[in-house]
């Protein structure tokens, strides 16, 4: 009597078709849903954030209006409301909304303009994710007073901002000077060397000496990357 000769590489084939149709019947007894909208996640509830504007920010606010309510409605899918009364902005998703931290990002990109940055930098928060803003005083790096205070505002901006806009070049940040606050703008990385810099300054180094370990850390930074 015949029998048919089962080669290895039949046994091989055999075995693979098997294990094809056994991943066809896992994958179609699984059932598949369609991606939750940011809405849907938070049980239906619509989240609302108000940032409130110092007045001497109202004006540009006004004037600048389209530009801050444009990405946030049509990119974020955010309702966007000024709130003349309460010197505000008021953000709330909406059923469209489908990042789970648009509105967290649209919070920021208001903050950041509140804080005295351009539209055009504070609108990287909403497009990058390893970005945000740092806040803090020269009383917390040194405490001063009167002349010894204005000179050392006047060596973190240095003549016509100079100073300023060499330490944002050389750290790739953005930098307000608010009075004695100081708001940066960038990465956790690019900060740290923008508020070195800036430290040094208050503590009395000569803008020379903090220009020359700038050129040396942005140098290092171009290496690496």
């Amino acid at each position: 009597m015949d029998t048919d000769v089962i080669t290895p590489q039949q046994v091989e084939l055999t075995s693979q078709e098997i294990k094809d149709t056994k991943d066809v019947e896992m994958k179609s007894d699984k059932p598949e849903f369609a991606p939750l909208k940011a809405s849907e996640m938070n049980a239906g509830k619509k989240e609302f954030r108000r940032i409130l504007i110092p007045p001497h920010r109202m004006t540009p606010l006004k004037n600048n209006w389209l530009k801050i309510y444009t990405p946030l409605v049509q990119h974020m899918k955010l309702q966007v409301k000024m709130n003349l009364k309460k010197k505000a902005v008021e953000l709330k998703t909406s059923k469209y909304t489908e990042d789970l931290g648009a509105i967290q990002k649209g919070h920021d990109f208001v903050r950041a303009f509140a804080l005295g940055f351009e539209v055009e930098d504070a609108i990287a928060l909403l497009r990058l994710d390893d970005l945000y803003i740092d806040t803090f005083e020269i009383k917390d790096v040194k405490t001063l007073h009167g002349d010894h205070l204005s000179r050392a505002i006047g060596r973190i901006a240095g003549k016509n901002g100079k100073t300023k806009f060499a330490i944002e070049n050389a750290s790739r940040t953005r930098i307000v000077v608010a009075d004695t606050k100081i708001h940066v703008l960038g990465s956790f990385q690019n900060i740290r060397i923008a508020k070195n810099a800036i430290s040094s300054l208050i503590m009395g180094s000569p803008p020379g000496k903090v220009y020359s370990h700038l050129r040396n850390v942005s140098s290092r930074i171009r290496e690496r990357f």
